[in-house]
């Protein structure tokens, strides 16, 4: 006799194997029809993300004039491959991720998760003084349930704010990926307080179906 039970799971396996395969394959169809992987692929970039920074660049400036950048969430490099680009000699770029990430000229690698406070110290110490600005596109790994990603992604916001508080130079700016929620309005009114002039964007390389948003904080008091 076949327990009921067992069935079921059995059946619920195999729904969930063909659900993955299925949005596997549409992924792969995605990526290879995607024109800023096929553009990053040829520009040298590590991710499509690249242009994300440069669109923003473009029309923020916020890798202008800064000697000392900081990469949060940098695998698979492509900001801080942006990064070294417009920084170059005269400044420093420190990327940071909990996954490990293949080395970039002119990019100081700290290979942990930024929100331990070893982590932080050893940040500080690459510091000359204060950071000038800081990339974050830090995301946790995707639940699938909405509320549970926004409330994640919210929580290294914070994380991020505080630092930036405690370690970024007068006049700095600060670059942050979002999810949409609602928590993110009061982030927004948040950075208010410590930045002269806080927008949000979405660049066009952004996906349309994503609920990634981007603000971008400038001019800190």
């Amino acid at each position: 006799m076949v327990k009921k039970s067992g069935v079921r799971n059995a059946a619920v396996k195999v729904k969930t194997a063909k659900k993955r395969k299925i949005s596997s394959t549409l992924w792969l169809k995605r990526q290879l029809n995607d024109p800023y992987v096929i553009s990053a692929k040829k520009d040298g970039y590590r991710s499509r993300a690249a242009y994300k920074l440069l669109e923003i660049d473009e029309k923020h400036h916020i890798l202008t004039s800064y000697k000392t950048l900081l990469d949060l969430g940098a695998v698979p490099g492509s900001w801080s491959q942006i990064a070294a680009e417009k920084v170059g000699a005269r400044g420093r770029v420190i990327a940071v991720d909990m996954q490990d990430m293949s080395s970039i000229p002119g990019v100081h690698f700290v290979h942990g998760d930024f929100t331990s406070p070893e982590i932080q110290e050893i940040i500080k110490a690459l510091i000359p003084t204060k950071a000038d600005i800081i990339l974050s596109d830090m995301a946790p790994s995707a639940t699938g349930h909405n509320l549970t990603d926004h409330l994640r992604i919210m929580g290294l916001a914070d994380e991020v704010l505080e630092f930036t508080k405690e370690n970024m130079n007068r006049g700095g700016a600060l670059l942050i990926k979002l999810l949409r929620g609602g928590g993110e309005n009061k982030y927004f009114n948040e950075l208010r307080e410590y930045f002269k002039e806080v927008k949000y964007i979405k660049p066009a390389s952004s996906r349309g179906d994503s609920r990634e948003i981007f603000i971008v904080a400038r001019g800190f008091k």
